[in-house]
């Protein structure tokens, strides 16, 4: 009885129960053994116990296109309470909408509950299909809470885009594709799930999904899809910093960041979204800088060698920290504390919509510093800063400028010879030191109590 009502409302809207397309391994070609060993005995154990249980969304996705997953997720129709209680290294996470991490290993699987449209819970009441939670908008249609346990099919029509509506039942190897998200695959499109202007407005973030996952998969987004972006793109401001930074994250360590970047130029996202790249895609030194330093970092994703957050991001506000401090230099303060004065003023503008983690923005801060110390290579100091801990980092960071022009390559030249060079050749590389000659302070001399009062002659 619940669950036709469910089918009859969706929003104030019909809602029609979509019925699967159940595709056989002989046309979609995905088998049990490329399914990760902790996601197939997940649902093999969720199955045994009488639950329906699926892989679902990217995994299918990128199998289907070919790919070997980096993580598996399981859907099912067991409550949290009832996962948790089938596997014993598992736990609940979340407080709104509850999910379980299973454990095999090392591996983690994480499982979730089907979820349903918020807006039946009224009639859902409190029971294995309902939550306690009702769902809230804000002035501009996001949804602020929204936790409704519910079915398969309304699981899928919940979902954003076709692509991601995909379940794959390993105990049969069928494919259920509720939304044509399969030929949307093979004919290399991106298509919303319901009515984009409605999605984008219950989750602004979708638009930054779009983009990326389009960029990653190599998809052009349709038509009616990509009408609304440019018009919403305001709503972005309404979401919170913590969540675009983690989106914004996403996309940037997708291992197609070059490609997303300009997706969001093309889009009209990239404005107010990362203030840095307002500004900086619009200069040739600017944009020449971030585009070597996200194509690095594609590269290093790629080669699957390990990545720094905090590097990317410093990469990305360089040029602005670089005006700053030229602003505040011609204020007549003093180098050293003129570039602490610029990082702080481009870190606060920057922290205004994404919310960085200090762990990241000190990081950032420490390459920044240690930039101008690559200029003084007289005495003491270039052996100094080769023993600091994150001279690797900085000197990484000195050859993409020198790379994007910025700096004069022999300077980047110079500081990969005197690494790898022997303590004598590296003496002789000294260069004089050119600055003026410090004053040394005279030290004041102590008189003692054991010396003779002056003479009175």
């Amino acid at each position: 009885m619940i669950t036709k009502f469910f089918g009859r409302v969706f929003s104030g809207r019909m809602f029609k129960p979509a019925k699967p397309r159940i595709i056989a391994v002989s046309e979609h070609g995905i088998t049990r053994d490329r399914i990760g060993t902790c996601a197939l005995r997940t649902c093999e154990t969720l199955q045994q116990a009488g639950f329906a249980a699926f892989v679902v969304g990217g995994a299918v996705r990128d199998l289907i296109l070919g790919r070997d997953p980096k993580d598996f997720d399981v859907a099912t129709d067991a409550t949290p309470e009832e996962v948790r209680g089938l596997f014993r290294r598992s736990r609940v996470i979340g407080r709104r909408f509850k999910i379980v991490h299973v454990l095999c290993g090392r591996d983690m699987v994480e499982v979730s509950t089907f979820r349903g449209p918020a807006e039946t819970e009224k009639a859902a009441g409190k029971g294995k299909l309902g939550a306690k939670d009702t769902s809230v908008e804000d002035e501009h249609g996001r949804l602020l809470r929204d936790n409704v346990w519910g079915d398969q099919s309304q699981d899928a029509t919940r979902r954003d885009f076709t692509i991601n509506a995909l379940f794959y039942d390993p105990a049969k190897e069928q494919v259920w594709d509720y939304h044509g998200g399969v030929a949307d695959l093979k004919h290399r499109r991106l298509r919303m799930i319901g009515d984009p202007a409605q999605r984008y407005r219950e989750d602004p973030v979708r638009m930054l999904r779009a983009v990326r996952f389009a960029a990653a998969c190599n998809l052009e987004i349709d038509t009616a899809t990509r009408k609304p972006i440019k018009a919403l793109a305001e709503l972005l401001t309404n979401v919170p910093p913590s969540r675009l930074f983690d989106e914004m994250l996403k996309l940037l360590l997708s291992g197609h960041a070059v490609e997303c970047v300009k997706r969001l130029r093309k889009e009209g996202l990239h404005h107010g979204v990362l203030p840095l790249l307002d500004v900086i895609l619009e200069q040739p030194l600017g944009e020449r800088f971030v585009m070597l330093a996200l194509r690095n970092t594609d590269a290093r994703i790629l080669a699957d060698k390990p990545i720094s957050p905090a590097f990317l991001f410093a990469a990305l506000s360089w040029h602005e920290v670089l005006a700053a401090w030229k602003k505040v230099q011609a204020r007549n303060v003093p180098p050293v504390p003129a570039l602490y004065e610029a990082m702080d003023q481009v870190l606060d503008v920057q922290t205004e919509q994404l919310a960085i983690p200090r762990r990241y923005t000190s990081d950032m801060k420490e390459l920044w510093v240690m930039q101008p110390r690559f200029e003084q290579r007289a005495g003491q100091r270039p052996f100094r800063l080769l023993e600091h801990p994150r001279f690797r980092a900085a000197y990484d960071f000195l050859l993409l400028r020198c790379e994007s022009g910025e700096t004069d390559t022999a300077l980047g030249e110079w500081w990969t010879r005197f690494q790898d060079a022997d303590a004598d050749a590296r003496t002789d590389m000294l260069v004089a030191d050119s600055g003026p000659a410090k004053k040394r302070r005279k030290r004041r001399r102590r008189k003692s109590a054991a010396s003779p009062a002056p003479s009175a002659d």
